[in-house]
């Protein structure tokens, strides 16, 4: 694992920032082999293998309770933190299982990053020290913090409406800015992966537009999961899409994963129509 990091943004004025202690540079592919995921006896997850490319946008769509968010805490080793919680099978991340003997889950949320449904800053820290925030908890070192603040917000696209106020509270955010704070917040230490939980489901529609203008601009640089409800969502912010459905009394399982158009626009399961066009769930 290289040690230090080098994070240049498209725009070359930027001053260049270095970052050491992070994850190594780039997007990395996500991958689970036959994931199944238990909370106490009761199998929540089943079979779940699944390929999520190296900066491209994943979404993963399917009704409540058929397990969406359960796979993406696996993915990142959040899973385990549920006492009654086990798993079986691998998740690779360029090819390394996250979960081998000897692997530290806190290296591993360091290199997978996740944004949650319910924005979480530190409401009495400030702008600046919330997007800095994880690069103390995890130990990492920057040489310009000035810099890697403004490279975070830009990117999540807040630099503009709080450059001149990065001391105040980020409690006193509005909750679309608060959500795009956490987002800084997660890209400021370089994750290889970002993955969000129903990010913009408590939004108005501005902060939705808004947070998803972001995932378009970084889904380039770092590779994106995303769960949503949202079928318009889904279409207009992802590359791939992976459709997850539990019957009456059973575990969750992908009935079809695939490129997005050919998801929305020609499924080959039946259910997958249905369930895109609003039939249920």
């Amino acid at each position: 694992m290289t040690d230090t990091t080098e994070l240049s943004d498209v725009d070359i004025s930027r001053p260049q920032v270095t970052l050491t202690g992070g994850p190594p540079p780039g997007a990395a592919t996500l991958e689970s082999r036959e994931i199944g995921a238990w909370f106490g006896d009761r199998l929540v997850l089943e079979g779940v293998s699944l390929r999520m490319p190296a900066k491209e946008v994943t979404a993963l769509i399917g009704p409540s309770g058929c397990g969406k968010s359960t796979f993406l805490r696996i993915l990142n080793r959040m899973h385990e933190l549920v006492p009654s919680a086990s798993l079986t099978g691998e998740v690779l991340l360029d090819g390394q299982d996250i979960y081998a003997d000897g692997t530290r889950p806190q290296q591993v949320r360091l290199r997978i990053g996740m944004v949650f449904q319910k924005p979480n800053p530190f409401p009495a820290m400030s702008i600046r020290d919330n997007v800095l925030a994880g690069l103390k908890l995890a130990g990492v070192k920057c040489d310009d913090k000035n810099a890697l603040v403004e490279q975070s917000l830009e990117r999540a696209g807040l630099w503009r409406e709080v450059r001149d106020r990065l001391s105040s509270p980020g409690g006193a955010l509005s909750g679309g800015q608060q959500q795009r704070l956490c987002i800084a917040r997660s890209l400021a230490v370089q994750p290889n992966v970002l993955l969000m939980d129903e990010p913009c489901s408590a939004l108005d529609p501005t902060s939705t537009r808004r947070i998803e203008q972001t995932i378009a601009e970084i889904g380039h640089e770092v590779t994106v999961v995303i769960v949503t409800h949202n079928m318009q969502q889904a279409q207009r912010v992802s590359d791939h899409c992976a459709f997850f459905l539990a019957a009456e009394n059973e575990p969750g399982r992908v009935i079809e994963h695939g490129p997005t158009d050919t998801i929305f626009n020609a499924p080959s399961d039946e259910r997958t129509f249905d369930y895109v066009n609003g039939r249920f769930g």
